[in-house]
Order: C-alpha cells, then sequence, then structure tokens
C-alpha cells in the first residue's frame, strides 16, 4: 500500500482567486434597511459600523468602500443607488469581493441575484453571504444561491400577501388606507381623517361649477392657471387629466371608495387600476362633503356622455353625444367647415353675452379661419323662429310629406326587436357559464378547459351588453323624436305662429346651420345664417338683422337724457343768471 502524505492547508480561499494571487484582497460591503423606522435606521448604522470594523480588523483585506442604501426595497435593484454604484465599481477593477449579511439583503428577487452574481463572477469577484456561508467563486456556491435565493423570493411573496390581507381587513373595517390628501381636503395621519381646506375647496367648486356650465377640461385648466391657482402639490399648471380626476373622485361628495388600484406582483411593484380583479369597498357619508350628490351627478352625467364621444362607431368615426347646448354640433363654419363652440364673452360683468365662434379661429388662433366672426345665441334664435316662419308659410305640404315619412321610419323599427333578441342572448351565455362552474366543480373539465371557455364567453357577453347599452340608448332617442314630432305635428295642424325659440322644434327639423357665407355677388358675410333643412330645403337669413342691442347702449341713452335734460335747466339759469356752461356732461 502507497504511502499518501497530507499537505495542510496554509491559505484561506479569499487570498487566490481563480489562480490570481492576491496580497490583500480589496473588500466592500452592502446593507441596506427597507423602511425609514427609527429602529431600521439604528440597525442601518449598526450594520455600517459592524463591517467597517470587521474589514479593518482584518490584515488580509483592505476596505475599499462601504455601499449602503436606506429606506429602499429590496426587490428592484434598479432602485438602490449605492448599489449601483458597487456593481460600476465592481465592473472598473476596483473590488475583488463584497460582503453582505444575507441573499435577502442582497436582492429579493431570484433572476436579479443571478444575474449579478454571475456577472461579477466573469471578473473574479466573489460575493460572500455571511448566513448563509455561501462564497459565490466556490463549486458548489451557485447551487446553494439558486435554491436559497427562491426561498428569499418565495419570502417576499408570502410577506406580501399577508400585507395585503391586512390592508383589505384595514378597508373592511372602513379605516383609510393608502390616502395622502387631496386637493380641497387635509389628511391627519395621527387618527387617519380628513378636514375640508377651505381654499382648495372653493377650487374644487369652482371646477364643478364651470364642468356643469359646458366648459371643458382644457378651458377649465386654463381658467385656474390664469386666475393663480395651484393644484394640491402646488403646480402651477392645470392638467386635463387632473381637472377629469377631481370630477371623477367620489371624496368630493363625501363617500370613499378604497381599493382603486392593486399591485400586480412585489417583484416588479407594479400598479394597475383595480377593473375587477380585486375586491374594492365603498363607504357613503364617511366624511364632511365639498359638494352636493346632485352636482356631483350631474357633473358625471356630462362626463359620460363626452366619454362616449370617444367610442368608434366605425373607421375615423365617433359617436355624437347628447348635447347640453341646442346648438351643440349644429353649427358649422361656413369658411373652414368647422363646428363652432359656445363662449360667453364679459362673464363676470352685467353686459354678459353668450356667443358661438369658430372652433378653428379660437383654438389656432385668427389668422387659421380670418373670415369668421363671433355671432350671438340669441341672433341664431332669433333667425331660426323667422326661418322657420317662412318655411311653414310656403312650404307646409313639404313639410306634412316629411313628417310623415319620419313617422314611418318609426313605426318600422326594429330597435325594440333586437334589444329583446340581445337580452335573450345575454340570460343564455349567464346560463353557460353557470354550467360551465358545475361541470369544473364536478371535475368533468380541467381548469385549463374551464379558463379558455369562461374567458370566450365573458368577451361576447361584453359585446352584448356595449350591443344592449347602445340599442338602449337608440330606443330612448327615438321615444323623444317620437314626442317631438307629435308636438311639432300639433303645431302645424292648430296653425300656431312660432313666437319664441323652441329648441325641440329647432331639433326636429334642422339638419344643421352654416355661419358664414357668400352674397349674390360673391362678397364675404360672415354674418349669414343658412337653415338646412332634413326636408333637403334651406334659407339664408341675414344675422345682422337679428343682433340684439347692446346693453350700454340703454345705459347710454340714459346718460344722454339725463345731461340734455341738465344742459336745459343750466341754460334757463344762465339766460338770468350769466353762468359759464362749458364743460357741462362734455
Amino acid at each position: 500500500m502507497q504511502e499518501v502524505e497530507v499537505i495542510k492547508a496554509r491559505n484561506a480561499l479569499t487570498k487566490r482567486i481563480r489562480g490570481k494571487k492576491i496580497e490583500r484582497l480589496r473588500v466592500a460591503a452592502y446593507c441596506r434597511v427597507s423602511t425609514d423606522s427609527e429602529d431600521q435606521l439604528n440597525s442601518y448604522k449598526s450594520q455600517v459600523n459592524y463591517y467597517t470594523d470587521l474589514i479593518n480588523k482584518n490584515k488580509e483585506w483592505v476596505l475599499v468602500d462601504i455601499y449602503a442604501d436606506e429606506a429602499i426595497t429590496g426587490t428592484q435593484v434598479t432602485k438602490r443607488e449605492d448599489f449601483q454604484r458597487m456593481i460600476n465599481d465592481c465592473m472598473n477593477g476596483n473590488i475583488d469581493m463584497i460582503i453582505t449579511k444575507s441573499i435577502s439583503r442582497f436582492a429579493r428577487n431570484t433572476l436579479d441575484t443571478l444575474k449579478y452574481v454571475r456577472m461579477l463572477k466573469e471578473k473574479d469577484i466573489a460575493i460572500y453571504f455571511e448566513d448563509e456561508k455561501i462564497n459565490t467563486l466556490t463549486m458548489d456556491g451557485e447551487l446553494l444561491l439558486v435554491v436559497l435565493s427562491s426561498v428569499a423570493q418565495q419570502e417576499v411573496e408570502n410577506i406580501s400577501s399577508n400585507v395585503k390581507k391586512g390592508l383589505k381587513m384595514k378597508m373592511k373595517r372602513g379605516e383609510l388606507v393608502g390616502f395622502q390628501g387631496c386637493l380641497g381636503y387635509d389628511y391627519h395621519p395621527e387618527d387617519k381623517t380628513i378636514t375640508i381646506n377651505k381654499e382648495e375647496a372653493e377650487i374644487v367648486k369652482y371646477i364643478f361649477k364651470r364642468y356643469i356650465d359646458g366648459a371643458g377640461a382644457s378651458v377649465i385648466g386654463h381658467e385656474l392657471e390664469n386666475l393663480g391657482y395651484k393644484t394640491k402639490y402646488g403646480s402651477s399648471t392645470w392638467a386635463p387629466s387632473t381637472v377629469i380626476g377631481i370630477i371623477k373622485n367620489e371624496k368630493y361628495k363625501g363617500d370613499l371608495l378604497l381599493g382603486k388600484t392593486f399591485t400586480v406582483d412585489p417583484i416588479s411593484k407594479r400598479r394597475l387600476e383595480n377593473m375587477g380583479e380585486e375586491d374594492q369597498f365603498y363607504i357613503r357619508n364617511h366624511h364632511e362633503p365639498i359638494i352636493s350628490e346632485e352636482v356631483f351627478e350631474k357633473a358625471h352625467e356630462i362626463l359620460k356622455r363626452r366619454s362616449k364621444n370617444r367610442t368608434t362607431v366605425g373607421v375615423g368615426k365617433r359617436e355624437k353625444y347628447s348635447r347640453k347646448y341646442a346648438f351643440s354640433c349644429m353649427l358649422k363654419c361656413g369658411f373652414c367647415g368647422s363646428n363652432l363652440s359656445r363662449r360667453v364673452w364679459h362673464s363676470s360683468s352685467k353686459y354678459s353675452k353668450i356667443i358661438w365662434q369658430c372652433v378653428v379661429a379660437t383654438k389656432n388662433g385668427k389668422k387659421f379661419c380670418p373670415d369668421s366672426k363671433g355671432i350671438s345665441e340669441k341672433a341664431i334664435e332669433d333667425a331660426f323662429v323667422q326661418s322657420y316662419r317662412l318655411l311653414c308659410s310656403d312650404n307646409k305640404d313639404v313639410l306634412n310629406e316629411f313628417l310623415q315619412r319620419m313617422d314611418d321610419t318609426l313605426s318600422s323599427s326594429t330597435v325594440n326587436k333586437q334589444l329583446a333578441k340581445v337580452e335573450k342572448e345575454i340570460g343564455a351565455i349567464e346560463n353557460k357559464k353557470n354550467k360551465l362552474v358545475d361541470m369544473l366543480l364536478e371535475e368533468v373539465i380541467d381548469k385549463d378547459m374551464y379558463e379558455t371557455k369562461y374567458s370566450v364567453l365573458m368577451e361576447k357577453q361584453e359585446q352584448l351588453l356595449n350591443e344592449r347599452q347602445k340599442l338602449q340608448e337608440t330606443a330612448g332617442d327615438e321615444k323623444n323624436i317620437k314626442c317631438r314630432l307629435k308636438e311639432f305635428k300639433k303645431t302645424l295642424e292648430q296653425n300656431e305662429v312660432l313666437n319664441k325659440f323652441d329648441r325641440y322644434v329647432f331639433e326636429s327639423v334642422v339638419e344643421k346651420v352654416i355661419v358664414g357665407g357668400y352674397d349674390e355677388d360673391g362678397n364675404k358675410d360672415p354674418a349669414q345664417l343658412t337653415f338646412v333643412y332634413k326636408t333637403g330645403m334651406k334659407n339664408n337669413m341675414n344675422g345682422n338683422k337679428f343682433k340684439p342691442q347692446r346693453r350700454n347702449i340703454k345705459d347710454k341713452n340714459k346718460t344722454d337724457k339725463l345731461c340734455s335734460h341738465d344742459n336745459n335747466e343750466v341754460n334757463k339759469l344762465s339766460s338770468h343768471n350769466s353762468v359759464d356752461t362749458r364743460g357741462v356732461c362734455s
């Protein structure tokens, strides 16, 4: 038997890395705490002191730096500034070994852990995990690392799951969770209550009032900027999304909705709007409201109608939403073809006047539609009354024919039949979904087959629900039109004269109104009003003839009369007393 001589080990592993002789290892330490509480910050300082002493006491090591992140999550290394600085120093060849307390301190994401370990391993840089006693340059180091880092990641996911359960329990009890205050309210973390901020509440009331008046989010945003109002976070810029967010916020009517968003997973920390994937909790009368329930609902009705305008009904086409004003979407510019928008001139004075202007000219500048001019709403209304009288007196037979045709069309409508059919199909899908659940419970089908079929049924049901909504709206519109036609017929049969503007009559008979155009000689006429009727007939009216008298003219006339009276009195006196009347009421 051969004799084997044992040569005892003399050097530690850290003295030699892949055949490269190292006199003194350049060692760095990494430590981290995940919250900014006082206890955790004390722990953070303790870690820094511990590693400084540990490395300085070892004669074979030389301290490069202590890399430390405080109050930063470990699941995303991109958010840890000192971690990234340490990796950069490693890549630049300034570090030979990193010491850290545990895998969970280094990273709680298995993928990130292996990525950085292998990156550093290629540079012959070791990572030593104290608690697990793993050196990544040993043969079994990576295998152990894969197992233990997976355990660390599972620990994160378990903690996240427990935190979610705890938050849901708080929401169920009606506790305020994840709220740091919003415009109009101040948040009190000591008792987790909110109270009204009076100054900010006035801004909220202004936003709701202007929105109900018909102003859009962009217009309101510009008004708030001009008034010098600032957002909750001190910004002078009011984006349309900020205004809409306030309109949507149920807190302003005193209610509270918890669970609006949710975290997809604890690794990516990605948050999504809760569209039914997680439970939500609604609490009524939770706190003092800033606006009434009625005002809130009115604003939401307008928001809902305007949102319909964003749904497509064909290639490049959009649905029209119910109009707040009679002339919305009905007035077209005779020069550029764009719509006219409603505006209020001198709104803060007694001389306020409602006018309609070309959208291109108001939004892009007068130079883009130089020939268009604003026209008062009263002038359009009065011009329609006159146009309607002429139409009824000259074309009564044609109108009767048109009304009969409209009546026949509405009578032959199949909307109600289609609605009943869709309702039946929705009921059939509900039955199929219930049967599918029973089949899964009875193990007739597996979970994968269940999910596939269930998603198909849900998609079909969603389509049918959208179709039902549109049919219900169409049925409502038809009912409304029938009522209008009935009233219109009554007007014609009684040969009544339209004495003032009637929105129902206008919407029943007018297709559109063209504002501005050219006269018989080809000259541009910004005040020309062309009423295009649904019968195909049209007539032109001169808008200037219906232009309302300026209110300040009446005041001026009164002043002139008063001045004339005073001058007469002064003249009488001057004939007796030789009084100088120069400058009186000049």
